[in-house]
């Protein structure tokens, strides 16, 4: 450029600068040139370490990203990013992801909430820690030594900040900030004694009770015109019976618990950007719907016309060549509810049809309630340095393979939604399709955060098991991760609460599901051909080598934990 412009002059004479002022701006401004060429060639050639090392730090700022982790219950694959149901509304779930990477393929380490939770939060599987039932983190013998995800952020200097549903049992003293204290599964219909399934639900589904046994819209009030109890009948927002749910109108009603997680949310990031502190936070937010009772504002329930309702394809005897009832007796939840539904209705599919209903209302509305949270964070300055997570601790079967409830080893309990939006750092709407888990977000944070020390308090905790999904943020088709080739998923729940090795387990790939029972049966699906695993070919002498080598596999997933146990 300097050249350029002395050779629009005629000769160097005729210059008002002196000759020697005009050398000397010339050295630099061509030094100057230089040494950025210079800096681009050396970053053009220079070996991508982020790759071996699992990371993806970046040539930003030394400022550490804030993050915003919000979490769902028994939300599967139906939200319109990841396809599981056609019907399905979700605009804001599926504007993040259009920001974000979706990871497609994203399993539940164990498909029921006290220890799928437990296990993200500390990073540990729940085959590793044996949390095998509802023990709270720190009561559980292996992750009460483990550090949690907020007191690792805190360690490390950030604002550790929630509400809602996180921890299955939460624990106030984790966070420097907590939100709203409220019993998340409310409203509940209560009859004037007790907490009840609504009045609305044919008998005998509403005999199962106030949790499992109940939706319908927050505009059929309970009623029970026989009530003899000492209370009123009407919502109530929790176990105490102290506080009623007020209901008058769609515009004149108490707000739902999701419902004030989401206004904590949205108050507390426009106090954040008032403090104008420059400390980075961490802030967990969890939403409980789709989880039952599945109780929504009316409007969300007419999104839904019944007569308009179409159920996921479900197989006719689908059940036939599973074995999950060979080692769970039939009056377990998932095959009891399908039973007690069927019973309840003309036909299976009108009763389906009603639960599903309400599922997809209580997804809308849950929708709505992030759309809140994302639009306070986008609207802020903290947009572009907050990683954003978005995440199920399990899904949900609903009538396939006979099965109304969480806790399968199939696809529709064990796939969860996954959403990472890191600015600067990952790809925005791209997608990944190589399997992962809920085990993975633990080192995934550490990684993007830069996080320091130990994660365990001491010798009797475990480290986490999983690996950075960093690589895939920024290479979708990332071909040399150091994670496993398929994800780990441990029933919860089951009747041996101590050997590791018979336990349920499912092995989930990018083409196939496996699944060992603790009696030795097996399942195996080949979802090139299968997604709704419909065909068990787990007995074909033509698929034995494949079925052996998927269990290899996840067998050296789990005998090396647990000589990492033994030691």
């Amino acid at each position: 450029m300097s050249y350029a412009m002395v050779g629009n002059e005629s000769t160097i004479a005729d210059r008002s600068l002196p000759v020697t002022r005009f050398f000397v701006l010339f050295i630099f401004a061509f030094l100057l040139s230089f040494s950025q060429i210079a800096y681009s060639i050396a970053l053009s050639t220079m070996p991508d370490v982020s790759h071996a090392a699992g990371s993806i730090i970046t040539a930003s700022t030394n400022t550490r990203p804030n993050v915003l982790l919000i979490m769902c219950d028994d939300l599967n694959d139906y939200s319109g990013a990841f396809g599981g149901h056609h019907q399905v509304r979700t605009p804001n779930i599926d504007k993040l992801a259009k920001s974000g990477v979706v990871f497609a393929n994203a399993q539940s380490n164990c498909p029921v909430c006290s220890p799928s939770r437990n296990s993200l939060f500390t990073g540990v599987y729940t085959h590793r820690s044996g949390d095998f039932e509802w023990t709270p983190h720190d009561k559980q013998p292996v992750l009460k030594n483990c550090k949690t995800l907020m007191e690792y952020f805190r360690e490390n200097g950030y604002t550790v900040l929630g509400s809602g549903k996180l921890l299955h049992h939460n624990r106030k003293n984790l966070w420097d900030e907590w939100g709203v204290e409220i019993n998340n599964y409310g409203p509940f219909a209560f009859d004037g004694n007790d907490l009840v399934g609504h009045p609305s639900v044919p008998e005998p589904f509403r005999s199962i009770g106030a949790v499992d046994g109940s939706f319908a819209p927050l505009s059929d009030v309970p009623a029970f015109p026989k009530s003899t109890g000492p209370g009123k009948p009407g919502w109530i927002y929790s176990w105490d019976k102290k506080r009623y749910l007020n209901y008058i109108d769609a515009n004149n009603r108490d707000l739902t618990p999701d419902e004030m997680h989401a206004e904590w949310a949205v108050r507390k990031i426009k106090e954040l950007e008032r403090r104008n502190d420059h400390k980075p936070f961490f802030m967990g937010i969890g939403f409980v719907r789709p989880h039952t009772p599945l109780y929504a504002p009316k409007r969300f329930f007419d999104m839904f016309p019944i007569e308009e309702i179409e159920l996921s394809p479900i197989k006719e005897g689908d059940a036939e060549d599973c074995y999950y009832t060979s080692v769970y007796p039939l009056t377990r939840k998932g095959p009891r509810y399908y039973r007690l539904l069927r019973e309840s209705y003309p036909d299976i599919e009108t009763g389906l049809k009603n639960f599903l209903q309400a599922y997809l209302a209580c997804i809308a509305f849950v929708d709505e309630q992030i759309g809140a949270v994302l639009d306070a964070l986008n609207d802020s300055k903290f947009r572009d340095n907050t990683i954003v997570v978005f995440t199920s601790d399990h899904g949900w079967n609903i009538g396939e393979k006979e099965y109304l409830f969480k806790n399968s080893p199939w696809e529709e309990s064990t796939r969860i939604p996954l959403i990472m939006r890191a600015p600067g750092r990952s790809r925005p709407g791209s997608t990944v399709d190589h399997p992962v888990s809920l085990i993975d977000i633990f080192p995934t944070l550490t990684d993007l955060c830069r996080l320091k020390g130990d994660t365990r308090k001491n010798n009797a905790g475990a480290r986490p098991d999983g690996f950075s999904l960093g690589p895939f943020l920024r290479e979708p088709e990332f071909q040399n991760w150091n994670g496993p080739k398929g994800a780990l998923t441990v029933l919860g729940v089951g009747q041996n609460k101590k050997d590791v090795l018979k336990q349920n387990y499912a092995y989930r790939t990018r083409d196939w599901r496996y699944i060992l029972y603790q009696n030795g049966e097996e399942e195996l699906y080949d979802h090139r051909d299968d997604p709704y695993e419909w065909d068990n070919l787990a007995g074909d002498e033509r698929y034995a080598e494949k079925k052996q080598k998927l269990k290899n596999q996840m067998l050296n997933i789990i005998k090396k934990d647990l000589e990492t146990i033994e030691k």
